[in-house]
C-alpha cells in the first residue's frame, strides 16, 4: 500500500494547487516588479547604501553595519549579528527598487531596536521552526511507511512550528513596509509621485510572504487530511 494516497497518485495533494500557482505568480510578479523599477532612478539620486545608512544613524543605530551580501533578491536584516545586508544592485543602485528595498531592511533594524512584539516572537520561535521545517518530513515518511502514528504526529507538531513561523512573518514584513514608505518620505528621499513606485515594489515582495504561509497552512491541512485518514 502506498502511504500517501492511491497508487502513484496521492488526492490530498489537490489541497497545494491554489498555493503553488499563487507561489508561482508571487514569483513571477516580484521579479518583474524589482527589474522594472530597478530601471527607474529615484529623483533624489540616493544610492541604497546612503538611504540606509542614513535612517540607521537617524535612529541612534551607528553601530549597526550596512554591508553587500551576494545574489539578486537576497537582501535582509540578521537579528544575531545586528546587520543590514544589501545585494550588490540594492547597496549600489540609485533606483527606485533600490532605495525601497533598503529602506525595508533598515525598517527591520528599527523593529529589532524598539522591541517589535512579532519580531520577537519570530526571532524566538526560528531555531525550532528552522529544525521542524527539515526534520518533519523525516518523522512523518518514516511514520507513514512504518505506520507509526506517534512519528507522523511528532512530524506534524514540528512541520507545526514552521507554519506558525510563516504566519508571524506576515505582520513583520508588512510592518517593515509600511515603515520603510514613511522612512523614505521622512528622510526626503523620495517625491511624492515617487512614493506609489516604492509602495508596487514592497507590495510585491509582500505577496511572497503571503504565498509561502498559504503553501505552508495548506500542506498542514494535507497532513492533517492524510493522519485522520490513516486512523480511519
Amino acid at each position: 500500500m502506498f502511504p500517501f494516497g492511491f497508487g502513484f497518485f496521492d488526492p490530498t495533494m489537490i489541497l497545494l494547487v491554489p498555493s503553488i500557482i499563487l507561489a508561482m505568480y508571487a514569483q513571477a510578479r516580484v521579479r518583474s516588479t524589482f527589474m522594472k523599477y530597478l530601471r527607474v532612478n529615484s529623483k533624489k539620486g540616493y544610492t541604497g547604501y546612503q538611504v540606509a545608512r542614513f535612517i540607521l544613524d537617524n535612529n541612534g543605530m551607528r553601530d549597526v553595519p550596512v554591508e553587500m551580501t551576494r545574489g539578486q533578491l537576497s537582501d535582509h536584516y540578521d537579528p544575531r549579528r545586528r546587520a543590514v545586508r544589501l545585494s550588490n544592485e540594492t547597496y549600489h543602485g540609485h533606483s527606485i527598487a533600490s532605495i525601497s528595498v533598503a529602506a525595508h531592511e533598515t525598517g527591520h533594524a528599527i523593529q529589532h531596536a524598539n522591541g517589535y512584539i512579532p519580531l520577537s516572537f519570530r526571532n524566538a520561535i526560528f531555531p525550532v521552526a528552522s529544525f521542524g521545517s527539515s526534520a518533519a518530513w523525516i518523522f512523518i515518511i518514516f511514520g507513514l511507511i512504518m505506520s507509526m502514528p506517534s512519528l507522523l504526529d511528532l512530524g506534524i507538531l514540528l512541520f507545526s512550528a514552521a507554519v506558525l513561523f510563516q504566519i508571524v512573518t506576515l505582520p513583520v514584513e508588512f510592518n517593515a513596509s509600511s515603515r520603510a514608505i514613511e522612512l523614505l518620505d521622512e528622510g526626503g528621499f523620495i517625491v511624492s509621485d515617487e512614493r506609489e513606485h516604492s509602495r508596487k515594489v514592497l507590495n510585491a515582495a509582500a505577496l511572497t510572504y503571503v504565498a509561502a504561509m498559504a503553501t505552508a497552512i495548506s500542506q498542514l491541512a494535507r497532513l492533517l487530511l492524510i493522519r485522520g485518514r490513516r486512523r480511519n
